[in-house]
């Protein structure tokens, strides 16, 4: 024993010997989570590496990061470490829109590598995740021809995939439930990417995306992903017959151009140990780029009624519905009945390709009127290349209208000059005091931080995919919590007052329905996180169903707190959120029905006077039925619920001692 002992000494000896004469001596760094749990360890030999331990077991192995300059220099390559820094922070945010909570707890312990070549990264790690990012101090302007983020997994785990096809997407795509291992190679995928391993569930994601491409996935042949970035775009073109889709034509050989003094966007991995730790987990807020703007009690979220997944589909009234003035002051005394607070204008107010051109059926300054009138704002769906060719007149003349806000559609890139103008939006709708809305976009990566004023968007495959197609199952509803919605909020459009179960799902365009039942629609109103919620359906249907509309109508759109009480990804979902002194519990399950307990203990010590809709008794057959019920609650009570297949469950707590209604 003793001599094998002095055998493997050598043996290191001699590697380590090599390794100096080599100039590979490792350096390893480590950084642990605040509460001890998680560990991120660097080594810096001949490249850079990071691996992460989740409760001691290895979830991430050594996985290389690097980034290539055009003048072929390679950061990571060869690395040279100048110095080291280390810091502690424990501080807490408070958000100007409150998604999840009303203040942020920001508890993190960083790393910082200072390399040879005017290059860092930048390592944090908390409770709930890690994050890193490169940055450079280098003069001019560079360009980056890549960049290197490999995430290698431990075992022979998951993934929930958003496959795509190429870079030109609206980012509406279903999440594929699939081994990673057995993956065939090549397989693009837009971000989020969630990862099933046999501990924590490991989501990819990023933030502080500006000036800069956003990170897709592709998959190997084994057990990693790695990062993929649109190319520089050197030209675009509309495409032929179309004002709004416009791919690139010619692109670069490098990612992106930009100043050489900055920092690069956060690449993300936020860890979950229980699958309910996804959906409190605010890492991409918290690493977006700190608030730029200094006056914000303008921004008020709110519900809207939306007119186009309806088709303007009004009735019971004296004039023809469609694109006029009278259907939208329609719009607007429904929307001012229920304490909605804006409407928007869909498709078909102005001439496409010129915003500054009303269509002759719309008085915009009367609607904008008598939207004022009812308390009610206005916000105006646009074209993003409409608007970017006529950028200061048309939201001049918004700002002169009274516009509260724009919803911009069909950018269908993240590559760099598209990011910009993201950024460009944001800066000049703050500038007029108007909220955006972005579709067709790309998932959030920290920008509602720094402009709160993007209130939500899209690029999520949500209700309006009903009008053509069945992908919109309860299952699908029951993974984009765990997915999509980690990222940050979602305009998923929910509100069908048309409910099916699959069997008797059917695709009408003009007169669409929901799969699942109606109380699975209104459960979304409290765990779907939005503060601009729409309401899909036509108003003549919300006033045919006015039990449920009014229930809706009591539903906020932002909260003070979040509990998840019950939680698997694609199965269920019981949330109970907090806004002023009132509780609302969603719950929602995929097309098995389900029982559950919910205890109460979580309440303070008053009495609630407790508001339910349910799944009817026959929701399992005819998904629109549901029943009502009023009770007591307190934190010693328990409740036992019943959900149908594809069902749900909606309980609105009021506390008896102030007996506040929150809209």
């Amino acid at each position: 024993m003793k001599n094998m002992l002095t055998k493997l000494s050598v043996v290191l000896l001699f590697i380590c010997i090599v390794s100096i004469i080599n100039g590979q001596q490792q350096e390893m760094y480590k950084v642990l989570s605040p509460d001890n749990t998680i560990e991120l360890s660097v080594t810096v030999e001949n490249a850079i590496q990071y691996s992460v331990l989740v409760d001691g077991k290895i979830i991430l192995r050594p996985s290389p990061i690097s980034m290539t300059l055009g003048n072929d220099q390679v950061l990571g390559s060869n690395p040279k470490v100048m110095d080291i820094t280390r810091k502690s922070v424990d501080e807490e945010i408070t958000p100007v829109i409150k998604e999840k909570f009303s203040v942020i707890k920001d508890n993190y312990n960083e790393l910082t590598i200072f390399f040879e070549d005017d290059y860092s990264i930048n390592f944090r790690v908390y409770d709930n995740g890690v994050a890193y990012r490169f940055s450079t101090s280098i003069s001019g302007v560079i360009e980056i021809v890549s960049e290197e983020a490999v995430f290698n997994f431990a075992g022979s785990d998951f993934v929930y995939y958003p496959e795509e096809k190429s870079f030109f997407s609206h980012n509406e795509r279903l999440y594929h439930h699939i081994q990673l291992d057995t993956m065939a190679a090549g397989l693009l995928a837009s971000l989020p990417v969630l990862v099933e391993t046999d501990g924590p569930k490991i989501l990819i994601a990023e933030s502080a995306l500006r000036d800069y491409p956003g990170m897709w996935m592709v998959s190997s042949n084994k057990n990693s992903l790695s990062a993929s970035f649109p190319k520089y775009a050197l030209e675009d073109k509309l495409e032929p017959n179309s004002d709004r889709n416009v791919p690139v034509t010619k692109s670069a050989n490098y990612i992106a151009k930009t100043k050489g003094n900055r920092s690069f966007p956060w690449r993300i991995l936020a860890i979950a140990k229980e699958d309910g730790d996804l959906i409190t987990n605010q890492l991409i807020y918290q690493l977006g780029e700190k608030q730029q703007i200094e006056e914000t009690s303008w921004i008020k979220p709110g519900k809207v009624a939306w007119d186009w997944w309806n088709a303007l589909n009004v009735y019971g009234v004296d004039f023809k519905s469609g694109v006029n003035t009278e259907t939208y002051k329609y719009y607007i005394d429904f929307a001012s009945r229920f304490g909605i607070e804006y409407i928007i204008l869909d498709e078909g107010w102005y001439k496409l390709g010129n915003l500054m051109e009303v269509v002759p059926e719309i008085n915009m300054e009367e609607i904008i009127a008598y939207g004022k009138e009812k308390n009610v704002g206005i916000i105006l769906w646009v074209i993003w290349k409409t608007l970017d060719d006529q950028l200061e007149a048309a939201l001049d003349q918004f700002e002169k209208w009274g516009v509260k806000g724009i919803k911009v559609d069909f950018m269908q890139r993240d590559d760099q000059k598209i990011v910009n103008y993201y950024w460009k939006i944001a800066a000049e709708a703050a500038k007029r005091k108007m909220l955006v809305d972005f579709h067709g976009a790309y998932k959030p990566a920290g920008l509602r931080r720094a402009y709160p004023n993007v209130i939500t968007r899209e690029g999520v495959k949500g209700l309006e995919n009903n009008k053509w197609s069945k992908d919109i199952t309860p299952t699908h509803n029951l993974t984009l919590p765990f997915t999509r919605m980690v990222t940050g909020p979602m305009d998923y459009t929910p509100g069908a007052m048309l409910n099916a179960q699959p069997e008797m799902f059917r695709i009408v365009f003009e007169r669409p329905m929901s799969m699942g039942t109606r109380a699975h629609q209104i459960a979304m109103y409290v765990i779907y996180e939005s503060p601009l919620q729409m309401l899909a359906d036509s108003p003549s249907n919300y006033l045919s169903e006015l039990e449920s509309t009014e229930f809706i109508s009591r539903i906020p759109t932002v909260w003070d707190d979040t509990k998840v009480l019950k939680a698997k990804v694609g199965e269920y979902l019981i949330i109970a959120r907090k806004n002023e002194h009132n509780w609302y519990i969603g719950a929602m399950t995929n097309e098995n029905a389900r029982e559950f307990t919910i205890d109460f203990s979580f309440l303070d010590d008053k009495e609630y006077t407790a508001d339910i809709i349910k799944d009817g008794i026959n929701a399992d057959r005819y998904a629109g039925d549901y029943s009502t019920e009023t009770k007591t609650i307190s934190r010693n009570d328990s409740l036992k619920i019943n959900l149908a297949p594809g069902g749900g469950w909606v309980l609105i707590l009021e506390s008896k001692n102030n007996g506040n209604k929150i809209k």
